[in-house]
């Protein structure tokens, strides 16, 4: 026996395992990293990211591009944790997993590829689209865990018979199925779709089972309730309708239902051309009556009565919002009036409209104050029936509206001015002082203030002074009653403000 036998034999005592079985005892990890071709490392992640000018720090990325590289295997994935899409279209890979970090992904799509089995994908629970065509797959399962998951794609795969989709069952959430080109055969598949109750749209064609099935498509489109679309072409209201009339009542009935269906839409189509011709012949209408206008044949306007309705309507909106604006400037004035002096302005508005139960009382005193000063305000509130409108005799048009430009910013000034207003009597005294005075002007409108102020300087006389140019026809009792107030003053003469010159 040679060295390198007895060195066999001794290994083989020691450990108990017989040479040549420790690839057998490998794990699928291992396994994985013997095999050959491109790896997905770290490093080709971060190029890839570079490249396709995407985020280079890995759990900012939404979206992976693997596909047609001829990995061979998934890894490296785990910091990639935001993926909601990740294309390993045409690879060579043999099995899925490694995908338990992608808590977030929508899209998963592994056509084209080496797959025998769906596995490892219990985490993925927001999935929603899985697409594992064209591979070796020969019976659905673990994909129950998938509550979001609506869209699954199977075609060109190795699926044969009732057992091998007998897991859609379990599966309520799907909408879309594609089973395409596979080895079904067996017609029982039937009671496995209509335990689907979402399913919208299936596609079987490229299965033995669609020439075993009687009349496919009518028994498909009967038996499936929400089907929408069914293989190449989309179920109409009118395909349902006249399937149901066939399930029912056989070719007769479907006969009868087409005809029912064809006579409501050729009722359409004249509808719709009566009332195109409907419109073309009020167009001519139109267009007739405007050539006679224009000749002089007749004075009708077609649309005079809906610019009537127009205009009544302008009216109806301009007379209303005259009123409100009309009503608001009254209240501020009165409010303002009232401020002042509540008693006099208040008592006044009332007697010049003629009718005091009718008016609002914009100001009131307050228990407890006198009559010597303003109290504080209170504004009361009158019943609508008490309320009085006046209606303007003659409709106002908005060009009877003044513009803005015109008003005046000095009128609006005195309006809401609460300054009185003092026109005195203007008296030329000659000069000599012995000539009767002459009164020039117009009385007064209000009583004014103490007038004193007229003159500068000097004392207050029992007498109104002759050389004065300005004074009012009151002022002789003011002056008399200021000389007995006051008579320890002594001043000088009054001046007068204005003199009349020789």
């Amino acid at each position: 026996m040679s060295v390198v036998e007895m060195t066999e034999t001794s290994k083989e005592k020691t450990t108990g395992t017989p040479i040549g079985c420790a690839d057998a005892q490998e794990t699928p990890a291992e396994e994985e990293k013997k095999l050959p071709g491109p790896r997905i490392t770290k490093t080709f992640l971060k190029d890839h990211c570079k490249q396709n000018k995407l985020y280079s720090t890995p759990f900012l990325n939404d979206t992976l591009y693997l596909h047609y590289k001829g990995f061979s295997t998934i890894e490296n994935l785990e910091e990639y944790t935001g993926l909601k899409c990740l294309w390993l279209e045409s690879n060579g890979l043999q099995r899925i997993g490694n995908l338990d970090a992608q808590v977030d992904l929508r899209c998963l799509f592994l056509q084209q590829n080496l797959i025998h089995k769906l596995e490892n994908l219990g985490a993925l629970k927001r999935l929603r689209t899985l697409n594992v065509s064209n591979n070796y797959i020969n019976t659905i399962e673990n994909i129950s865990s998938l509550p979001e998951l609506s869209t699954l794609q199977m075609a060109h795969n190795k699926l044969a018979g009732v057992k091998a989709i007998e897991h859609l069952s379990q599966c309520p959430s799907i909408s879309v199925l594609d089973l395409s080109h596979n080895l079904l055969q067996d017609p029982e598949i039937l009671p496995v779709l209509e335990a689907m109750p979402d399913l919208r749209v299936l596609t079987l064609m490229g299965n033995e089972v669609v020439r075993r099935i009687p009349d496919y498509r009518k028994t498909l489109i009967v038996r499936l309730k929400r089907l929408t679309f069914l293989d190449d072409r989309p179920v109409f209201p009118r395909d349902r309708a006249c399937a149901e009339a066939w399930a029912l009542g056989g070719v007769e009935a479907e006969r009868e239902e087409r005809d029912r269906w064809n006579t409501r839409e050729r009722r359409k189509i004249q509808e719709g051309l009566e009332a195109l011709a409907a419109v073309r012949q009020k167009a001519q209408e139109r267009q007739r009556l405007k050539e006679k206008v224009v000749r002089g044949e007749t004075s009708l306007d077609p649309e005079a009565s809906h610019q009537d309705a127009v205009t009544e309507k302008i009216q109806g909106f301009v007379q209303d919002t005259l009123d409100a604006q009309e009503e608001f400037t009254q209240n501020r004035i009165n409010l303002r009036l009232c401020k002042e002096d509540p008693e006099k302005h208040g008592e006044k508005s009332v007697e010049d409209d003629g009718n005091q139960s009718e008016r609002a009382e914009l100001c009131v005193e307050a228990p407890g104050e006198t009559g010597s000063g303003p109290g504080p305000l209170v504004t009361e509130l009158v019943d609508a029936e008490q309320l009085e409108s006046i209606p303007l005799t003659e409709p106002l048009l908005i060009d009877d509206l003044p513009d803005l430009e015109d008003v005046d910013s000095e009128d609006l000034a005195d309006l809401f001015s609460s300054d009185q207003e003092f026109k005195p009597k203007i008296e030329v005294i000659s000069g000599d002082g012995n000539d009767n005075v002459e009164a020039v002007g117009s009385e007064s409108i209000h009583s004014g203030p103490d007038k004193s102020w007229l003159f500068i300087g000097g004392s207050k006389t029992t007498e109104a002074p002759q050389d004065s140019a300005l004074i009012y026809s009151g002022d002789t009792n003011e002056l008399e009653t200021g000389a007995k107030s006051d008579t320890s003053l002594i001043s000088c003469p009054p001046r007068c403000l204005i003199e009349e010159l020789e």
